[in-house]
C-alpha cells in the first residue's frame, strides 16, 4: 500500500540509445521529410561508424548511471515491507506477460496468421453495432446481447450459417499457414492435434459415431461369420 512499480528507479538507457536521444533533433532537422523509421535507420548507420573513441564517451555515461542506479534501488528496495515487495513482484510479473503478449500478437499478425472465425453473434453485432442506439458502446453491447438472446431460431440462423461459414474459412487459412510455417521452421506455432480437435468437436464426434456404427456392422458380420 502507498507504494507502486512506478515509483522503481528507471533502469539507465544503453549506450546506443543515449546516442539516439542526443542526436535525434539534429538528424530531425537535416532530414525534415524522412519518416520515423528512416531516420532510426539513419540514426543506427550513424552509431555504426561512430569511432570507438567517440562511442566510449556513451559507454562511460552509461557505467555511471548504472552505478547510480544501483544505489536507488538498494534504497527503494530497503523501504519495502515484505508484503509490498511481492505485491510489486508479482504486478512486474503481469506487466512482462502483458509485453511478451504483444509482442507475439505483433510477430503473428506480421507473419500473417489468419483472423480467427467469428460467432454469430459476433457477425450480428458487426452488422448492427453502428445503427444500434446507446449512451456508450457499454450500452450498445449490452443493447445488442439482449436483442440477440429474444431472436428466434429461425432470425439466428443466417448469423449462425455465416458463423459457419467462416470456421471453414478459417480452418483452411490456419491448415496453409501451418504448413507454412513449418517450411519456415517456426514448428513451435503450429496447433497441437488436441487443438485442433477442438476447433471442430461436432465434425470430431460425427466421425466418432460413424466410427462406432462402422465397428458395430463389423462386429455384427463376424459373429455371423462364425455362426
Amino acid at each position: 500500500r502507498g507504494i507502486s512499480s512506478n515509483q522503481r528507479p528507471k533502469r539507465p538507457l544503453t549506450a546506443y540509445l543515449r546516442f539516439v536521444m542526443d542526436n535525434r533533433p539534429a538528424f530531425r532537422e537535416k532530414n525534415p521529410e524522412a519518416s520515423n523509421l528512416e531516420l532510426i535507420k539513419k540514426l543506427a548507420g550513424a552509431w555504426k561508424e561512430l569511432p570507438a573513441s567517440q562511442k566510449q564517451v556513451y559507454e562511460e555515461a552509461k557505467k555511471t548511471d548504472w552505478k547510480r542506479y544501483g544505489e536507488q534501488m538498494a534504497a527503494y528496495k530497503a523501504q519495502l515491507t515484505p508484503a509490498q515487495a511481492a505485491a510489486l513482484k508479482e504486478e512486474r510479473r503481469k506487466q512482462r506477460a502483458k509485453r511478451r503478449s504483444i509482442r507475439a500478437k505483433r510477430e503473428l499478425n506480421l507473419l500473417g496468421k489468419p483472423k480467427r472465425a467469428r460467432s454469430g453473434f459476433n457477425i450480428f453485432l458487426s452488422e448492427n453495432f453502428q445503427e444500434s442506439e446507446g449512451i456508450s458502446p457499454v450500452a450498445k453491447l449490452k443493447k445488442l446481447f439482449d436483442t440477440w438472446q429474444k431472436l428466434s431460431a429461425t432470425q439466428k440462423q443466417p448469423y449462425l450459417q455465416l458463423a459457419q461459414d467462416d470456421k471453414v474459412r478459417y480452418e483452411n487459412e490456419m491448415k496453409s499457414w501451418e504448413a507454412k510455417m513449418i517450411e519456415l521452421g517456426r514448428e513451435d506455432l503450429v496447433r497441437s492435434k488436441k487443438q485442433r480437435l477442438k476447433q471442430k468437436p461436432a465434425e470430431t464426434a460425427k466421425q466418432a459415431g460413424t466410427a462406432k456404427a462402422s465397428s458395430g456392422g463389423n462386429k455384427a458380420k463376424l459373429k455371423k461369420s462364425e455362426e
